[in-house]
């Protein structure tokens, strides 16, 4: 077992849910990890554990989402667990850094610590379009922007656009928007 994993078991543990379906979904990932010592990389199927956050800058009331390329949609920043990662949290600031071009990204804390604000299990084909599908388990943060940051577009992005918090695209799924709405409630008056 690596640290990685050992601290998404921690990290999992300690969390609970907002609602009776979050909690479930933190128990299935949590069963996850205990019936798969690799369920933290990408290698791993048909699911592994993936870490992502929405980055806000709560002094605009807006939202950095990236335009993904394979998905075809407005989403938040986010990825893949990669050796050098320490922490789940460490991996979702990771992502969002590397996916924005902001430097100074902060996430959220709950009494000092970064924790995550929601769960999503999602179908993807991460292994290519024309392989069979498998699912993300993806432990949501909110990575907190400087005031007036400006974002540097990645190849890993098609966009990359700041959005009011009422103005989300079209292209921008339900767990998205939920994501941002919770979001936008946990970061108000800052």
């Amino acid at each position: 077992m690596t640290e990685l994993h050992a601290d998404a078991v921690r990290t999992l543990r300690s969390w609970s849910g907002s609602d009776p379906g979050q909690d479930r979904l933190r128990l299935d990932y949590l069963d996850h990890l205990a019936d798969r010592p690799d369920g933290m990389w990408r290698a791993c199927l048909p699911a592994h554990i993936t870490a992502s956050a929405v980055v806000v800058d709560p002094s605009a009331d807006r939202v950095l989402l990236t335009l993904h390329p394979k998905v075809g949609r407005w989403l938040q920043m986010g990825g893949h667990c990669e050796p050098g990662d320490a922490t789940l949290a460490a991996a979702a600031l990771r992502e969002a850094t590397e996916e924005s071009g902001i430097t100074g990204l902060e996430l959220l804390t709950l009494d000092g610590a970064a924790v995550p604000v929601k769960l999503d299990r999602h179908q993807v084909r991460c292994t290519g379009k024309d392989r069979p599908e498998n699912t993300h388990l993806d432990v949501q943060y909110v990575a907190l922007a400087p005031a007036g940051a400006r974002e540097l577009i990645s190849e890993e992005s098609l966009d990359l656009r700041w959005f009011d918090y009422d103005q989300l695209p079209e292209l921008t799924d339900g767990s998205v928007r939920e994501l941002v709405a919770l979001a936008r409630k946990l970061t108000e008056g800052r």
